[in-house]
């Protein structure tokens, strides 16, 4: 590896099934430079991560294309979404279009094969020849990209879908076209032109309908795999594509991707915010449900953050903007979810196993399906028995629905999750959600508000109370812990100086440290002072604010304890609710945190936890973690703190809560967009109810194959006299695709949890 590795999410056009997709991911994975590839059969969209000194995404794409296929590289900084959209909206004009030419031949054409005489003029001797007239552009024109596609797989040395269609339709046509023009070398088969025993054996309808039934069948897939992906649409579709930019004293009305980090942005009532900034001027609410699915409005003012896409509602706000293009939360979640609906569940990989050998599988049975009846049929049907459920086989036994049943749901879930605040980061987590036993919850920011407020303030003598919160918020004032926001803002609000802090260390989970007016001040935890060399005297004032549910933190000066700061941190609305919740799901919920023991236990008591674990140190968190999992029970850790990513990535589920740290978010499989834990619940929910479509969707796979198979190869003709003819196989192949795209949007509908209260 020359460098960082890079990757592109490249969509693919001209993929009829997962045997495709196969062959197109592995031709990328062999290629020099790449670390992985991942096809996508439902998105239609080649994942690539690759290392940027080997290769390029222009030799990628070529790769792909000497495969016969159609790749459209990423354009940089433009959501994957609008290239999808791109293809996908060409593809179903393409299919549209061939869909409408295939019908108009293809009726007449079935018409006159189903009048068996009874209408007087269609049966001249003209109409198989109209037959033949009228099929010739239904294959070759409107269903030309089968026989394309198949013989740019023939020349791979390889087979897929479009093989079996082509293999299908062709031999139809082609026998049809045999006994029409040397009537007599074809026996009719039975019950197919029954009332007419004589008539040449003719598949005219068969081979037409073939096409557009499948024709039909793609469109309508397209059409429904498109509403997968609407959320991602939706997502792209929030960010403005121009805003206003105060310059100059004057208003310029600019394109979005011209804003830089530093412009002021003007945001007027009724309009979305175009970029990540904070709030210079004015206040407003703003709704930002499409960030964390949360439907009350968001109060803003001087100092709030607001984030791209968001709509204002009430009043003009001036921002200073922070983030643009590829940083804003915004984009960030579309990556995210475009991530997730590209990515792979462990369970696909049993449906790729089987899609990989299925297509050669089916010419076998084919073959042994015409030989059979070639030998053991009767005389006088064996060969029209041969071709008809040799044709049969190869047009049921099409394994798209089985491409299909994975993926789709996997968009579906997904895309379900981002409308309601939750960023699900991978098939494989949402797959792992699915086991999980355990959930352990951090305290700080996870189970309470994360925003504390200074309570009381101890000094020990010769120093005052004023003095020792001064001395002790100079040095938080360097921190991001919720806790040293609550000491900034108590001194600020006293109107106390901030002192300029010189050698200022963190030690995370434990304190912070610097030299304040040439006195080394120490602020932390009474575990980590004592390892300092700090001697602690106030341990009964501790233990009766820890008591009431207050977090001490010791503060010693030149290593000598000078005062005890208590911070209160009360529950979120609805803590408890979420853990009765969870607790209904079946799961175990425990709290492991690195507060005092009394204190958590009295805020475990007030939403209804039962196992706690505290006074545990950052580094230990992810031994804890690991130990459960060694226990033989499945984890999901949930915390927005720095000192929870550890644990966060050792866990079989991490779960992040949005509104803290970026790190904690980068190392979390789930992310929770608003601060609510019932989302936990839903999170749970969700992931039950898509592997529930998941099983449902590969069971109907396999069984539709399982019943069409045999049936096509008429194994049942002799005792029932039951025969698929090649027409309604093509017909139920088609639909069992529509049918599993069918069955995965089908989330979009379930109730995954209570809503969030207002």
């Amino acid at each position: 590896m020359h460098g960082p590795a890079e990757r592109i999410d490249m969509p693919v056009e001209g993929m009829s099934c997962a045997a495709c997709a196969g062959r197109i991911e592995r031709t990328l994975a062999s290629r020099p430079g790449v670390a992985s590839a991942n096809v996508n059969f439902a998105t239609k969209v080649a994942t690539v991560i690759f290392d940027p000194g080997s290769t390029n995404a222009s030799a990628l794409a070529e790769a792909v294309r000497t495969l016969g296929f159609t790749p459209h590289v990423p354009v940089r900084d433009v959501p994957q979404a609008t290239d999808m959209q791109a293809a996908a909206e060409r593809a179903r004009r393409d299919s549209w279009r061939n869909l409408v030419l295939a019908s108009i031949l293809s009726i007449p054409v079935v018409v006159i094969a189903m009048s068996h005489g009874t209408i007087g003029w269609l049966d001249g001797a003209w109409a198989p020849w109209a037959q033949l007239a009228l099929t010739a552009p239904v294959l070759f024109w409107a269903g030309r990209g089968f026989f394309r596609s198949a013989w740019k797989g023939v020349l791979q040395g390889s087979a897929n879908m479009d093989t079996l269609v082509a293999l299908g339709s062709s031999a139809a046509f082609t026998g049809s076209v045999v006994s029409l023009l040397w009537p007599g070398v074809m026996a009719s088969a039975p019950g197919v032109h029954a009332v007419h025993p004589s008539r040449p054996d003719l598949y005219f309808e068969a081979a037409a309908s073939i096409i557009t039934l499948i024709l039909l069948g793609k469109h309508l897939e397209a059409r429904a795999t498109a509403r997968t992906s609407e959320a991602i649409g939706r997502l792209a579709g929030l960010e403005p594509a121009r805003a206003v930019v105060l310059r100059d004293g004057g208003e310029d009305d600019v394109l979005v991707t011209a804003i830089r980090v530093g412009d002021r942005v003007l945001v007027k009532p009724g309009s979305r915010v175009p970029i990540d900034g904070t709030v210079l001027e004015g206040s407003s609410s703003v709704d930002e449900s499409m960030l964390t699915g949360e439907s009350i409005p968001s109060e803003k003012q001087r100092g709030s953050e607001v984030f791209a896409g968001t709509l204002n509602t009430t009043g003009a706000m001036v921002i200073d903007v922070t983030r643009v293009g590829g940083e804003t939360a915004l984009r960030r979640i579309i990556r995210l979810v475009e991530e997730a609906q590209g990515s792979k569940a462990p369970i696909a990989r049993l449906a790729d196993r089987v899609s990989a050998v299925f297509v050669p599988a089916v010419l076998v049975i084919a073959a042994a399906t015409a030989l059979g009846w070639w030998l053991l049929g009767p005389a006088e049907d064996r060969l029209s028995m041969a071709l008809t459920t040799s044709i049969s086989v190869l047009i049921v036994a099409c394994p798209c629905a089985l491409g299909l049943a994975t993926p789709t749901a996997i968009m579906v879930g997904t895309g379900k999750g981002a409308d309601h605040g939750i960023l699900i980061r991978s098939g494989a987590a949402l797959e792992a959600a699915h086991d999980l036993d355990v959930i352990v919850l951090d305290k700080t920011g996870t189970i309470t508000q994360g925003r504390p407020g200074l309570e009381r303030v101890h000094a020990m003598p010769g120093w005052d109370a004023e003095k020792v919160l001064g001395a002790s918020a100079s040095v938080e004032r360097q921190s991001e812990h919720p806790v040293a926001g609550a000491i900034v803002r108590a001194a600020l609000d006293r109107g106390l100086p901030l002192d300029e802090v010189r050698d200022f260390r963190l030690s995370v989970g434990g304190g912070v440290e610097g030299r304040v007016n040439g006195v080394e001040v120490m602020v932390g935890s009474q575990a980590w002072l004592e390892t300092r060399g700090v001697r602690i005297s106030q341990h009964e004032a501790a233990s009766e604010g820890a008591r009431r549910g207050a977090t001490p933190v010791f503060v010693a000066a030149d290593g000598v304890e000078v005062g005890l700061l208590e911070v209160v941190d009360p529950p979120k609305p609805g803590s408890k609710e979420a853990v009765s919740e969870l607790r209904a799901l079946g799961l175990q919920v425990r709290m492991l945190t690195g507060d005092r023991t009394e204190t958590a236990r009295t805020i475990a008591e007030q939403v209804g936890i039962v196992d706690v674990d505290a006074e545990v140190r950052p580094q230990d968190k992810a031994a804890r973690i690991d130990a459960l999992r060694r226990g033989g029970v499945h984890v999901a850790m949930v915390g927005d703190g720095i000192n929870d990513a550890p644990a966060l990535a050792v866990a079989d589920v991490g779960i992040a809560i949005g509104t803290g740290a970026d790190v904690a978010m980068a190392a979390s499989d789930i992310t929770i967009m608003r601060g609510d834990l019932g989302a936990i619940a839903q999170a749970v929910r969700l992931s039950r109810q898509t592997m529930r479509t998941i099983r449902q969707n590969l069971f109907w796979a396999f069984f539709y194959n399982a019943l069409g198979i045999p049936l096509a190869a008429g194994l049942l003709h002799p005792w029932t006299g039951w025969l698929l003819s090649p027409m309604f196989a093509s017909a139920a192949m088609a639909m069992s695709s529509v049918c599993v795209v069918g069955n995965s949007l089908r989330l979009r509908r379930t109730r995954i949890g209570r809503e969030v209260s207002a």
